[in-house]
């Protein structure tokens, strides 16, 4: 039987696709040449507003293209006088006060496309947006520095482009256990009986044997090593609440993971945005608020830094359903406990200056920020990920 059509034909093969493929190579590689520190990514899918997200409240032209759904007065926490938060980020409002928060403004890619699939795609693939990459970026650093599949982890039940390396793969695990007892499964059990049959080759079932090894050794790692610490800390009862605890576990139980993902979905608000997105920085805020505190418990903060990102930012305009349409540049949150360049990292969005659509231009390439992390953060060589030379920043 062909690899396709077994993998095509096999339930417990298809529950586990999402694990990664893994090539027994990987076993000998130095685990010291993929860092000491964490990288933590909260995605904010559907395009998140970000100018009603760091507010740029003393500018006429913002109240001028929003007259109903900006944000006014006491909505608004000041962080400096031109810029503040909306009011339901108090607890990453909190951070900025301690120093551990940079808001990257501006942020964006040369020719922008509006299409959530296709931004999302690019911001995986640190990608320009005319090329088309089969691999994530945290995939190529797995590929360069990685290890083994649990080296990064996305915090879910399926497995995105940015975690996809040419060789090796990250992770999707949502619940430690339940991954472990699924690979228990008797009949899991039975075919890897098989793995070391002679017909066996890279042609047919070697390689998902292969895949299937390395899938049950992480499993059986990672419940074992993340069962050993218990998160006491109160978490919201949401998505991403649950998601970030998850992770919390991993990092302080001392899972050798580099790199988690995480996302929360919603942020497409055509319409009465004022609610929905009032509704998710709360959750944003609140999740973040616990997570940060998880870490700070254990002594495990100074060496996680949190990146978060939207696909893009939304219209200037607001539209005639009280909500925004696609846009291009946004804000970008940096937070960890050694910035160097903490507050407000660049220039406010420059309103008057707007493309042919009415969007903001980017000044500062997505690209740059992950660079700047590959680098100083993970110390390893940000070309070699990104394919390509961009100029880091100075927040770390």
């Amino acid at each position: 039987m062909k690899r396709r059509e077994f993998l095509k034909n096999s339930a417990l093969a298809s529950s586990l696709f999402y694990v990664p493929s893994f090539v027994n190579a990987f076993n000998n590689l130095n685990l010291n040449l993929a860092g000491y520190k964490r990288l933590v990514i909260v995605q904010l899918s559907g395009g998140n507003d970000g100018l009603n997200t760091v507010v740029p409240y003393r500018n006429d032209i913002y109240y001028k293209n929003r007259p109903t759904i900006s944000q006014k007065g006491n909505n608004i926490l000041k962080l400096n006088d031109e810029l503040g938060l909306h009011k339901n980020l108090a607890p990453i409002k909190n951070l900025y006060d301690k120093g551990y928060l940079s808001i990257i403004n501006n942020v964006g890619y040369p020719n922008p496309n509006r299409s959530h699939f296709r931004s999302t795609d690019i911001w995986h693939t640190a990608s320009n947006s005319d090329q088309y990459l089969n691999s994530g970026w945290l995939g190529r650093y797995l590929d360069s520095y990685g290890k083994t599949p649990h080296n990064a982890i996305e915090v879910d039940d399926s497995l995105s482009l940015v975690m996809k390396g040419n060789k090796l793969n990250g992770m999707a695990i949502q619940d430690a256990k339940q991954l472990f007892n699924n690979a228990q499964d008797p009949y899991f059990k039975k075919v890897l009986e098989h793995h070391n049959d002679q017909h066996l080759s890279e042609h047919n079932l070697g390689y998902l044997y292969k895949t299937m090894i390395a899938a049950e050794n992480s499993a059986k790692y990672i419940y074992n090593k993340s069962k050993t610490y218990k998160s006491t800390q109160e978490y919201p009862n949401n998505p991403l609440g649950n998601q970030l605890k998850t992770a919390a576990e991993f990092i302080n139980s001392g899972v050798d993971c580099k790199v988690l993902y995480t996302s929360l979905g919603g942020f497409d608000t055509h319409f009465n945005q004022i609610g929905r997105q009032e509704r998710l920085l709360s959750v944003y805020a609140e999740s973040i608020e616990a997570f940060v505190k998880d870490l700070e418990k254990n002594d495990t903060l100074k060496d996680t830094l949190i990146l978060t990102f939207s696909e893009f930012g939304r219209r200037v305009k607001q539209n005639a359903a009280n909500g925004t349409d696609h846009g291009t540049a946004n804000n970008v949150f940096i937070i960890g406990k050694n910035l160097k360049k903490n507050g407000i990292y660049n220039e406010m969005p420059n309103l008057s200056d707007l493309d042919e659509n009415g969007d903001l231009k980017y000044s500062v390439d997505f690209r740059r920020i992950y660079a700047t992390i590959l680098k100083n953060w993970m110390q390893v060589d940000d070309k070699t990920i990104l394919n390509k030379t961009f100029k880091p920043l100075t927040f770390l």
